[in-house]
């Protein structure tokens, strides 16, 4: 049993928006998300999509989605993307899930979940986390990153005492940006894996990829791993 990552899948199948118009990187990107995950994830494996999912702007515009993700090999858990409109609330999609028979998949949002590895168990923890601009932020977003500061404190207290790999959907470290509130719970919580979404192009170079004191953060974008989720534990 294996634990795998990946972000930013941008599916559309119930909707007319396509990443294809960014570029080369993304034609035909839903068929290499597809061959990705057959090649690479085994029926007992998890696999946490960090954020950005679908397109759909509601429950109905993503069930083509989520029935897309159904039928690929693993166990799928979702956290919450910028992007990811159709998310309302805990309730409603998860009863969408159970109305359309699709077990594998399940949501990350002040919870947590035990992943059984080959060796050892480990708790997968996270939430979306969020971007101050220096110039431009605003008192909601300080308000909505209290928030997700509590998710994420919530995500760990309910995972005991077994090893946590935290996955967030904005970085908490990009170019000269430090999102202090979030590395200071990823401290807190003696977190060793951090993965993250968000980013993509030109961009990734930007990215902070390495280990910061005792985490190592890992860029998980779809566009970057080249639709092939990445294997972390």
């Amino acid at each position: 049993m294996a634990l795998l990552a990946i972000g930013d899948l941008h599916l559309s199948l119930g909707t007319n928006k396509t990443m294809e118009v960014f570029g080369d990187r993304w034609q035909n990107y839903t068929e290499k998300i597809r061959a990705g995950f057959q090649e690479f994830v085994k029926p007992e494996d998890t696999v946490v999509i960090c954020g950005d999912f679908s397109w759909g702007i509601n429950l109905e515009e993503a069930l083509p989605d989520l029935k897309f993700l159904e039928a690929l090999p693993g166990k799928k858990i979702l956290i919450k993307g910028n992007h990811d409109y159709w998310w309302s609330s805990m309730k409603k999609v998860k009863d969408l899930l159970a109305a359309n028979e699709i077990g594998s998949i399940t949501l990350l949002q002040n919870n947590s979940y035990t992943c059984d590895l080959e060796r050892h168990a480990v708790s997968i923890c996270g939430t979306r986390g969020w971007f101050i601009d220096e110039e431009t932020g605003t008192e909601h977003d300080e308000k909505i990153l209290r928030r997700e500061c509590i998710r994420l404190e919530m995500s760990l207290q309910s995972a005991g005492s077994l090893e946590k790999y935290v996955f967030l959907h904005y970085p908490p470290l990009y170019k000269n940006y430090r999102c202090d509130e979030i590395l200071s719970i990823l401290k807190k919580y003696e977190i060793r894996h951090c993965c993250y979404g968000h980013i993509h192009a030109a961009s990734f170079r930007g990215a902070y990829i390495g280990t910061m004191e005792q985490t190592d953060f890992r860029l998980v974008s779809a566009d970057y791993l080249n639709f092939i989720p990445l294997r972390i534990g």
